[in-house]
């Protein structure tokens, strides 16, 4: 079985190939390395540096006939959404529109979309959220991915193109930039091992910040397999169900640093403090109980698990 993964340099993604190609898949990616890494690539997957709003992804296509598209590729940020919407759209909802173009003309048969559970429902009055909760989207961001899952039904309905959404909640872990919606994670651990105090962006209502699902990579790069080999239909969110305050984070980051050796000062144990930004949102966790029964899966990492083998990963860069 093939599988193109667009953005397969890229964070996620990058751990979605991993996956695929444990489990005997065979990976084509297509990645124009604006965020993703060449490090970050698999070499047991082909690669294609194109990005998914050019003509030439066509030739992709046409040349490698995958099976199934697992479609990563993005812009990822909810702060740069505000500032440049256009943007925003341009690559994620017009770039997500060619991929479905091609995959109905080359007779794909699944489509597999990242969205996002931490964006999309907005300030939902029901927390854990499940998938039956009315979208509210906070940000152009947030719009965008909406607008793609839109178009995604519509060619499923108008033209059978079989389809799996997962609505991811805030991931972490080995790779990721310090940009995106739980960029935190890679800010904080950065800035400590750099010996500089972070930042934490809070409401001025509440000290502690905001409250997040926060998934492992790893649990949520299962999700893909478990997706593509149950081959259900329909959106399922992917979190723990479980939400953590920022600053709580905050301080498991340092546990974590601390106990792989690093000396952190105590001076750190507190952060700065900032506002809320431009399209954040007080909280956030998803109920994950659809895709467990559905899909079969569940995540396996706690936090400090996670956020363990996350800092193992950045001292050793």
């Amino acid at each position: 079985m093939k599988v193109l993964v667009t953005g397969g340099c890229g964070f996620i993604a990058s751990h979605v190939v991993d996956a695929y190609v444990n489990e005997g898949y065979e990976v084509v990616i297509v990645d124009n390395l604006s965020t993703g890494k060449m490090e970050n690539k698999n070499k047991r997957a082909k690669f294609y540096k194109v990005d998914i709003c050019d003509e030439e992804v066509e030739k992709v296509f046409k040349v490698e006939k995958p099976e199934i598209v697992n479609h990563h590729a993005a812009q990822i940020s909810v702060p740069l959404s505000v500032q440049e919407p256009l943007l925003d759209a341009e690559i994620n909802i017009k770039g997500t529109l060619r991929l479905l173009g091609l995959s109905k003309d080359n007779g794909i048969k699944q489509f597999i979309f990242s969205s996002t559970g931490g964006a999309i429902y907005g300030e939902a009055t029901k927390v854990p959220t499940d998938e039956e909760y009315p979208p509210v989207p906070a940000s152009p961001y947030a719009i965008s991915k909406f607008s793609s899952e839109r178009y995604i039904q519509y060619y499923h309905s108008q033209f059978g193109l079989d389809y799996t959404i997962l609505r991811y909640s805030n991931v972490f872990g080995p790779r990721q930039i310090p940009h995106g919606e739980a960029g935190v994670v890679a800010i904080f651990t950065e800035k400590l091992l750099a010996g500089q105090q972070p930042t934490l962006n809070h409401f001025p209502e509440e000290r502690k910040g905001m409250v997040r699902d926060y998934c492992y990579v790893k649990d949520v790069a299962r999700a893909s397999i478990n997706a593509s080999k149950s081959k259900k239909v329909g959106i399922f969110n992917i979190g723990t169900g479980t939400g953590t305050y920022t600053i709580d984070l905050y301080t498991e980051v340092i546990r974590a640093l601390r106990s792989k050796g690093k000396t952190i000062p105590n001076r750190f144990d507190k952060p700065k403090r900032d506002m809320a930004r431009p399209g954040d949102i007080k909280v956030s966790t998803l109920d994950a109980s659809k895709a467990k029964k559905e899909l079969k899966w569940q995540p396996n990492y706690d936090l400090h698990e996670g956020l363990v083998e996350t800092v193992d990963w950045y001292i050793n860069l």
